[in-house]
């Protein structure tokens, strides 16, 4: 059982330092001098796993962090959006897309979550898979009126209708239509009302398309694999 593993620091209060991306232009006060000053015997900062979240398996899969990491949002929409593509007949590398397209929003970064997202999952799909992710991004501030494509009404609302969209790189692309469908399945959790799927619905198909290292994500040695572990243990300190 994943709880039968002692805890870490055991008999020390265990000190979180948020990290800086999350807490810098937003006025909250920086706590480290704080909580450096409180450290003694009894006081440490956090490293490894936390009690406040649920217990990764010591072996993690890609769908684990969709049951124990991922906040409810993001799994929701992201099942949603590979399950609207597998219910039409799309190729197994659009469902992959569409599965991990935010995936970087689940528990690491917002910021060019696309980015993020396809350096997450390079190291274990095919090139095409980590190039739509990568530029659905991008694409989702361009209309594609040939393909039945417009700039999401929801933009407006959250950024203004001000908003300046960034570059657009892709069109030319051979995968261009890859992540240009990863767009137009990538419905927002309050317009979509699909109905509620269960990761374990896509166990075969990630079998098929996803490398799963055997030592666990996060426990292997690929160029991506401390983005995972910051995910399993996302209060360390250092």
């Amino acid at each position: 059982m994943q709880n039968d593993r002692p805890w870490p620091q055991s008999g020390c209060e265990r000190m979180i330092l948020p990290s800086p991306i999350g807490r810098i232009g937003t006025n909250t006060p920086d706590p480290e001098g704080e909580l450096v000053a409180k450290m003694d015997d009894s006081h440490v900062f956090m490293m490894g796993d936390n009690p406040a979240l649920p217990r990764m398996p010591e072996k993690p899969t890609l769908l684990d962090f969709y049951r124990y990491r991922f906040g409810d949002i993001t799994v929701r929409h992201l099942l949603g959006a590979a399950k609207r593509a597998f219910d039409d007949g799309r190729s197994e590398t659009l469902v992959m897309a569409c599965l991990l397209h935010d995936i970087s929003n689940g528990c690491l970064l917002r910021p060019d979550h696309g980015y993020w997202g396809a350096q997450l999952v390079a190291p274990y799909v095919d090139a095409e898979v980590a190039w739509a992710v990568k530029y659905h991004q991008s694409l989702r501030y361009f209309a594609d009126p040939d393909v039945g494509y417009q700039y999401p009404k929801s933009y407006d609302r959250f950024f203004g209708p001000d908003y300046q969209v960034p570059a657009e790189y892709a069109k030319g692309h051979k995968w261009y239509m890859t992540a240009r469908l990863v767009t137009m399945y990538d419905i927002y959790f309050f317009d979509d009302v699909a109905q509620e799927v269960s990761p374990d619905f896509f166990e075969d198909l990630v079998a098929r398309n996803f490398r799963q290292p055997p030592e666990g994500l996060g426990h292997d040695d690929s160029p991506s694999s401390h983005m995972w572990r910051t995910m399993i243990w996302p209060n360390n300190f250092l």
